[in-house]
Order: structure tokens, then sequence, then C-alpha cells
């Protein structure tokens, strides 16, 4: 399939989806945000992909915001549909995908670019990094979980000083605050980005689908993530991954997971 805004490259079963809108800092329009939809649905649904990279064209920027010119008039209403659509068609289905989403961030990541970011189940920084939200500044506040999840990654007060002051922080800093959990050169993002994701491609697939579950569920309110995470746990015991799991450690082998 092809697309506008995105490129897909296959590497044995890591799935690299790149942003490709670089006279735009591969800001996020709906045409991208749509793409992304379908790229990441087509691919979670492809049993030969185990993980999946994020990252944005050249070396400036991850995505740099949201395009503001396709909403710059917007209405009350539209602005909340605009909210409403972006959470439910990306951002949350980003967090919620069976298949690990990593973020290699290898520039400007800022508004709708940190919030995509922090959607994916964690992140990886080239040292020239700079991440913030700055929507503040023009007048509305972080529509897409910005709100929400970088209070969950860096703490209520830092996350409030973040967005009060529309401000950016660095990779350094950023790797401090536990907003990403490694920085590197950018040279060696991408290598130490596929490294990560190789040795999780080692891993049943279905134990990884239980665990992101079970570990989004804490964060819900609406759900005792203790127990979401014993219904997963027992539900393990029936699949075909734990079976082999078991029996190649008993065997002293590497397990060779079936992914059911």
């Amino acid at each position: 399939m092809k697309y506008q805004n995105l490129l897909i490259d296959q590497e044995n079963d890591i799935a690299i989806v790149t942003i490709n809108r670089p006279n735009k800092l591969n800001a996020l329009n709906k045409v991208t945000i749509e793409e992304l939809h379908k790229a990441l649905k087509k691919l979670d649904k492809d049993a030969e992909t185990k993980v999946i990279i994020l990252t944005g064209s050249g070396e400036k920027a991850f995505v740099a915001g949201a395009d503001i010119a396709e909403f710059a008039d917007f209405s009350v209403k539209k602005g909340k549909k605009l909210a409403a659509k972006g959470q439910e068609i990306l951002f949350n289905f980003i967090e919620n995908l069976s298949t690990p989403v990593i973020a290699a961030i290898n520039g400007y990541a800022l508004g709708g670019g940190l919030e995509l970011a922090m959607a994916c189940h964690f992140r990886i920084a080239s040292d020239n990094a700079k991440m913030g939200l700055p929507e503040v500044s023009l007048g509305v506040i972080p529509g897409y979980g910005g709100t929400q999840r970088l209070p969950q990654l860096i703490g209520k007060g830092r996350a409030m000083e973040l967005i009060m002051t529309a401000g950016m922080i660095d990779a350094k800093k950023a790797a401090a605050y536990g907003l990403v959990n490694h920085v590197v050169a950018l040279e060696e993002l991408m290598p130490t980005t596929k490294k990560i994701a190789s040795r999780i491609s080692n891993n049943s697939t279905v134990a990884i689908n239980y665990a992101i579950k079970a570990v989004n569920a804490g964060f819900n309110n609406d759900v005792n993530g203790y127990t979401s995470e014993i219904e997963a746990f027992g539900t393990c015991f029936g699949t075909a991954d734990f079976k082999e799991g078991t029996t190649a450690f008993l065997e002293k082998r590497k397990a060779d997971f079936p992914g059911a």
C-alpha cells in the first residue's frame, strides 16, 4: 500500500514507519494521522511484524507539532471533534496496540509530536532532540492526551511547569525526567532502537500483548490493574507460547514461540 506521507520499511520482523513530510518538519495533518492509523492497524494484524519503530524523516524533527493551518479557524464543536477523533484513531490506538511501538525521536518532538511519542510504548531519543508542549502559547492546551500522559511519565509538577511555560527540554533532561529511556548520538539512534526491538522480538508476542494490557490497566481509573494482571497472567497459562517457553526453559534451549 502506498502512502502520501509515510515510508514503511520491513526488516525481518521489525517494521520501521517514517513520517515523511520534511518540508513541514513532519507536522501531523489530517492525512498523516489517518495514514498512521491505517499503517499501524495493518502492521498490527501482520503476524510477521513483532515490533514497530516510529520515527520522522530527516535529522531535524521527529514531529514538530500539528499542522496549525488546518484548524486555526475551527469552532468549539470542531475543536472537540478534532481532539476526540485524533485520540481515538491514533494516540489511544497506539497506546493500546498489541504490537510494541517504539518512538525513535530524531529531533524536535513538539506539541502533537511529543504526544505521539508519549503514546508509544517507550521512547529513545537522539542527543539533538528537543521536546515540549507549546500549545498554551497559541491559546490552546494539548489535545491529544498530553495533559494526561506527560504527568504519568514525569510527574505532575514537572508536567505542569512544562505545559504552562510552553518550554522545551533537551534529550538529556528528558532522560533524567523519565520521558525517554535512552539518549544516543543521532547516527546511533536507529541501530540502538533496532537492537532493542530485536531483543523484544525474541520473546512471546502473546505474552507481550497481555503485558501491554496489564500495564495500561494500571493507569485506567475505572480498572483495577492488579485484577487485570491476575487475569492476564492466568490466561497466559492456556497459550501455546507458554507451553513452548516453559518447555524450552526446562530443556535448556531457545524458545521458538508460535505466537498463539
